[in-house]
């Protein structure tokens, strides 16, 4: 088992730990604005920090087949969201948001073992707070608890099978590993603007101290990465 698919065990297990927080009690919206804020900041700085300058001095080429393919795979993925209806709908859309962020993880590992780390940290927190949001609609779907608490180990397990399709990708060479980074970035920033900000303001419970958090986020990962 490669260092990269142990990693992903961290955030696995913290999307399990925070449906089961949630199944009993699910954190207010005031709450959770605090929480994705704070999340989008550290996932953000991830991608500043550490993925965008492996991507200077390296070919455009990979750099646009990377980015063009991210947009248009993680728009392809909304639009199919949109679309799809019922139990099996959703929980298609997350597992395919899922995997991509073990993919991603595991294309972090393969560019070195310190944005492996940090990528770790920061879909750490992403994944926790996945859990906390899904498994209520999981369970009206499935049932009751146990099953929505099933449904979201399955979902977990995604993890390690996405970043063992992603860690092997240092074999490949330059150009190609530049390609998946850049498709990576692009993931990552989809994330930040599409999923993690637009959930922080749903609920009208946007205060001061919320949009801090973002920074505060941004600032922690920038801090760590200095110290490492």
């Amino acid at each position: 088992m490669t260092v990269a698919v142990l990693y992903t065990l961290i955030p696995a297990a913290a999307a399990i730990i925070g449906a089961s927080v949630a199944l009993f009690r699910r954190p207010g919206d005031g709450t959770m604005s605090i929480i994705h804020h704070f999340t989008a900041g550290i996932v953000f700085s991830a991608v500043a920090v550490e993925i965008l300058p492996d991507l200077k001095g390296h070919s455009l080429w990979a750099v646009l087949l990377g980015s063009i393919t991210g947009v248009i795979l993680m728009l392809g993925i909304k639009y199919l969201g949109e679309k799809a209806e019922g139990p099996v709908g959703f929980i298609s859309a997350v597992g395919i948001d899922i995997f991509i962020d073990g993919l991603v993880l595991g294309i972090a590992f393969a560019a070195g073992a310190k944005t492996g780390m940090l990528l770790t940290l920061a879909l750490t927190l992403e994944i926790l707070f996945l859990g906390l949001s899904v498994v209520g609609e999981l369970r009206d779907f499935l049932g009751n608890r146990r099953r929505a608490l099933a449904a979201v180990i399955v979902l977990a397990s995604l993890l390690p099978i996405g970043s063992m399709l992603g860690a092997p990708l240092a074999t490949l060479g330059t150009f190609w590993l530049t390609t998946f980074l850049a498709f990576g970035l692009t993931a990552l920033l989809y994330l930040v603007t599409e999923e993690l900000l637009v959930e922080a303001h749903e609920g009208g419970k946007d205060t001061p101290l919320a949009t801090a958090m973002f920074f505060a986020g941004f600032i922690l990962l920038l801090v760590l990465e200095e110290s490492m």
